[in-house]
């Protein structure tokens, strides 16, 4: 069996990496680069729907934590 040394453990490296990276990038680094197309999908899919009306358990809907209530000055 012959070891791989020199350009060819470089070229098998490359092509490992190479080959995660492609399988990566339409799952991970395109929804977070480009997430107005995602917004748009989950629009057109949750159109007709109030939250309020499928939340389980007459739990509150969920808000921002750290939206601040305005005082009245």
């Amino acid at each position: 069996m012959a070891l791989l040394v020199g350009w060819r453990y470089v070229a098998l490296i490359s092509g490992l990496v190479g080959t995660i990276g492609l399988a990566i990038y339409p799952i991970i680094i395109d929804p977070m680069t480009n997430p107005d197309k995602y917004k748009k999908i989950q629009e057109n899919a949750r159109q007709g729907i109030r939250q309020e009306d499928i939340q389980p358990g007459n739990m509150k809907v969920w808000s921002d934590p750290f939206d601040r209530k305005k005082s009245s000055q």
